[in-house]
């Protein structure tokens, strides 16, 4: 039996839909919305009934009918943080996607689902939206309480680029350590671990590689200094972090290919700044070699920055040391919501359901035994598996022990 499955993946300046045959495309176009368009609108939200016509009149013109299709997926948005995963849009998720914690396209991803699948008798679903949290409970934590680490990254392409790879190989996505750099306009770095991704750089306005248009990790001091200046006002600070920071800040573009064209040209500025930015984004790829304690099989690279040659190349000569690295250019965001959302119908993975209330994962809260949290489950059981685990040497006691003892006798008498 086979599946037909509509895709849809809004953006600032299109919505993006492709139809698919179980594993195969059969109809895929871009409608773009210009900025006469979209004037009339105050925020994405007030876009949903506008969007949705266009997308069912795009399905008319090409002869699909909406009764024809088996399931409707949506890019997934800014809603609380979950697992991985395909989910069914429900009541909790659509209240959520309307009423989102930032104002964004993608949040019209799982409500336009929903409104079509009424429409043609089948089920609406998300997939790895954007908000995907399955750090390690350490890595959410910063240096100040009010300021927690916030898991906010391209899950869909990465999660996408990962079981794509696995499968390859003929292994298995869940019993591999993978490093996984997304680069585009924005860009995310996860460090998968069996299946999870346990920490990773914000795509969206965070600490990370600069980008092609986000700033990315900036010196605090300097920054707070920048924001009490009184030359910008708070929205004109969060455009300079977000669309109008890395490579549009520094060159006044965004697009790699004009830049790369600029610096064969002879343009030396250009070429100090694009180098910069894919130090930084190779310094991530070394972080979170960090996070998975040196054990990386494979380090992918994907988005669409890395359909440049000269730039992955470039950030492959500083980490080719960690792991193999492999390439794959684009984003490919509709196939990858099909591949899920087909993964259901064909029972190779469940559902799972969107829960009203995000779990408490607050740490100055973890004590307080009468709210459920799975954190302090996870850490409970941390604690008992280390004290049951008998080791007779800690890390650096190992490292010691594997010293020479000439070299160690220097050590301790030039520390006298």
């Amino acid at each position: 039996m086979s599946y037909r499955i509509l895709a849809i993946n809004p953006g600032s300046t299109s919505t993006k839909i492709a139809v698919y045959e179980d594993e195969t495309p059969v109809f895929t176009t871009s409608i773009q919305h210009s900025p006469d368009e979209l004037k009339p609108f105050h925020n994405a939200s007030e876009q949903l009934a506008w969007r949705l016509e266009l997308v069912l009149k795009a399905l008319e013109d090409n002869n699909i009918a909406v009764k024809s299709l088996d399931a409707v997926v949506g890019r997934g948005g800014l809603i609380h943080p979950v697992e991985s995963g395909t989910y069914e849009v429900n009541e909790y998720l659509r209240r959520d996607l309307t009423h989102a914690q930032r104002q964004h396209a993608s949040n019209l991803g799982g409500l336009i689902a929903h409104e079509i699948a009424v429409k043609a008798g089948v089920k609406a679903y998300i997939a790895d939206p954007v908000t995907v949290d399955e750090y390690m409970p350490y890595a959410r934590i910063s240096g100040l309480p009010e300021l927690p680490r916030i898991s906010t990254l391209h899950a869909l392409n990465q999660k996408a680029i990962a079981r794509r790879y696995a499968k390859e190989i003929g292994e298995d996505y869940d019993k591999l350590n993978l490093i996984v750099c997304h680069m585009g306009g924005g860009s995310s770095v996860g460090a998968h671990r069996k299946g999870k991704i346990i920490d990773a750089t914000n795509g969206f306005n965070g600490m990370g590689p600069f980008t092609p248009e986000r700033a990315g990790t900036l010196p605090p001091g300097q920054l707070i200094d920048l924001c009490y200046s009184g030359k910008y006002t708070h929205d004109e600070m969060v455009k300079k972090m977000v669309g109008q920071g890395g490579l549009v800040a520094h060159l006044g573009t965004s697009s790699v290919p004009e830049i790369l064209d600029r610096i064969d040209h002879g343009d030396l500025h250009a070429m100090l700044i694009l180098r910069a930015m894919c130090y930084t984004t190779a310094k991530a790829i070394g972080e979170m070699a960090i996070a998975l304690k040196g054990h990386v099989d494979a380090i992918l690279l994907t988005g669409g920055v890395a359909h440049s040659k000269r730039l992955t190349d470039f950030i492959a000569d500083h980490v080719n040391f960690i792991a193999p690295i492999y390439v794959y250019p684009g984003e490919n965001e509709l196939e990858s919501l099909a591949m899920n959302a087909l993964a259901v119908l064909t029972g190779e993975r469940q559902a799972k359901v969107y829960e009203s209330e995000p779990d408490n994962v607050d740490p100055a809260q973890i004590n307080d035994t009468s709210k459920p949290s799975k954190l302090r489950e996870i850490l409970s059981q941390n604690i008992k598996l280390n004290y049951a685990t008998k080791r007779s040497l800690t890390a650096i006691r190992r490292y010691l022990r594997s010293l020479p003892a000439k070299s160690s006798r220097k050590r301790h008498a030039s520390d006298d």
